[in-house]
């Protein structure tokens, strides 16, 4: 039996699990606490969790003590998983996962340490950008290390008609060089991204305006991180109206910052968020696991 197979097989015999689903107070985000993803999760059970994520669009599962092998496995129920272009960052033996981390070891960083320095959509510069991402602690500051998403779909509700008349029916421009070398996070660095890193991340046209394709909800697709300009705009005008919607992504009332406990999975939605790393101090370790999934064409 293949392994495909097998893991067909183990959910369908799995037993359900009790777990609950708390929405938190503010703009986005639920916890789900008693699920343990060591166990295989049932199509029911399954069923509830993406339903919650695409009503909440941030989901944290608490105290989860799972191995790379089960977080790649839950991962891989939504959808195929996308390898990261920075390569010498991602787990031995297992390419799924990016280590995020300001950790040095022997002269060398174990993991990428400045990811999400500035505001973004995860991938939004591949023609393929990220349904979503999983990202799993590891190791945790004392302080500091909290992150930051921002709901797009409130965004585009916050656009004045003025504004959306410009930016109706454009396109824009996205590309993971934009801000790749801007330092942000004191100790850390970017490595030099080679002739066939860089065939991996050319520039890529995506809609302004973005249709969810499962919740059919409209949401804002630019960023901070990646977009770089408005195609068939002046570029002063360019800048000027993407400058006007980066202040519109991140109204303080449509903002969760989640506050890392240890063992957390935090599940969220680049189709309706964007996020932001807060950073830490330089000299308190931080290491994360992350797991990508493969989203559609925005249209």
């Amino acid at each position: 039996m293949s392994a495909a197979s097998n893991a067909l097989s183990s959910i369908d015999s799995a037993q359900p699990q009790s777990f609950e689903i708390r929405p938190f107070s503010g703009a986005v985000g639920a916890e789900i606490i008693g699920l343990d993803l060591t166990r295989p999760v049932n199509a029911e059970d399954f069923t509830q969790i993406h339903r919650a994520h695409l009503d909440h669009h941030v989901l944290v599962f608490r105290d989860q003590r799972i191995t790379p092998e089960q977080q790649i496995s839950f991962s891989r129920r939504f959808g195929e998983l996308q390898i990261h272009v920075l390569k010498q960052f991602l787990l031995t033996g297992h390419p799924e996962i990016l280590i995020v981390s300001n950790i040095v070891e022997d002269g060398r960083n174990v993991g990428l340490g400045d990811a999400g320095k500035f505001w973004h959509s995860d991938l939004s510069y591949k023609e393929l950008p990220s349904l979503g991402s999983m990202l799993h602690a590891q190791e945790l500051p004392s302080e500091g290390g909290d992150t930051l998403f921002a709901d797009m779909h409130k965004a585009w509700d916050a656009v004045p008609e003025a504004l959306r008349k410009v930016i109706a029916g454009r396109d824009a421009a996205h590309s993971y060089t934009a801000r790749y070398a801007e330092t942000k996070f004191e100790g850390n660095w970017r490595p030099a991204l080679s002739a066939e890193q860089l065939a991996q991340v050319q520039e890529v046209i995506h809609p302004v305006v973005r249709t969810h394709p499962e919740n059919g909800r409209k949401a804002l697709f630019v960023s901070e991180g990646f977009t770089t300009r408005i195609v068939g705009l002046p570029d002063d005008e360019s800048r000027d109206v993407l400058q006007q919607l980066y202040a519109l992504s991140v109204l303080e009332q449509n903002i969760y910052r989640h506050q890392w406990q240890p063992h957390d999975l935090v599940f969220w939605d680049n189709r309706s968020l964007i996020h932001l790393a807060t950073g830490c101090p330089a000299h308190l370790r931080r290491k994360l696991y992350r797991t990508t999934i493969q989203g559609d064409a925005p249209f």
